[in-house]
């Protein structure tokens, strides 16, 4: 990782090392291939992930993203034998990336729970500048022991 990323090392109260964070400024971004980026291709069409087109304002918004520092990865449902062709797609159209995961889970309705600050943001049809605004999540309710 370039010099944006160095990792923050931090410790618990009993001065114990926790996992390391990234600098506040700079967001991870995971981001989906089929259907956000490019139109949505299942894995049992594989012939035609090599060669679908981009949604060229995601190529502009995430390559834009990566130049400003922040991390891109690719956190994908297609599979590791998917991986020669989406990495060659994804050179041909320029995209800049850090890396991809394979293997998401398929079928949505997607709920992460970390131990770290997730943000998540649903695509629906285009990528513009994100912006802040507030909705109702779902939380543990830490007051039931």
């Amino acid at each position: 990782m370039s010099k944006n990323h160095d990792l923050h090392k931090i410790y618990n109260d009993k001065g114990e090392m926790l996992s390391p964070t990234l600098p506040e400024h700079v967001k991870n971004y995971l981001i989906d291939i089929d259907g956000t980026i490019c139109d949505d291709v299942p894995n049992e069409e594989p012939d035609r992930m090599g060669t679908v087109d981009p949604y060229p304002d995601a190529l502009e918004i995430l390559n834009k993203w990566y130049d400003e520092g922040h991390v891109i990865f690719f956190f994908t449902s297609r599979t590791e034998a998917h991986r020669p062709i989406t990495e060659m797609w994804l050179k041909k159209h320029g995209f800049k990336y850090h890396g991809i995961l394979f293997g998401k889970p398929r079928g949505g309705n997607y709920h992460w729970i970390d131990n770290h600050m997730v943000r998540a943001t649903r695509f629906k049809g285009q990528f513009t500048e994100l912006v802040v605004k507030s909705n109702d999540i779902e939380v543990f309710d830490n007051e039931k022991k």
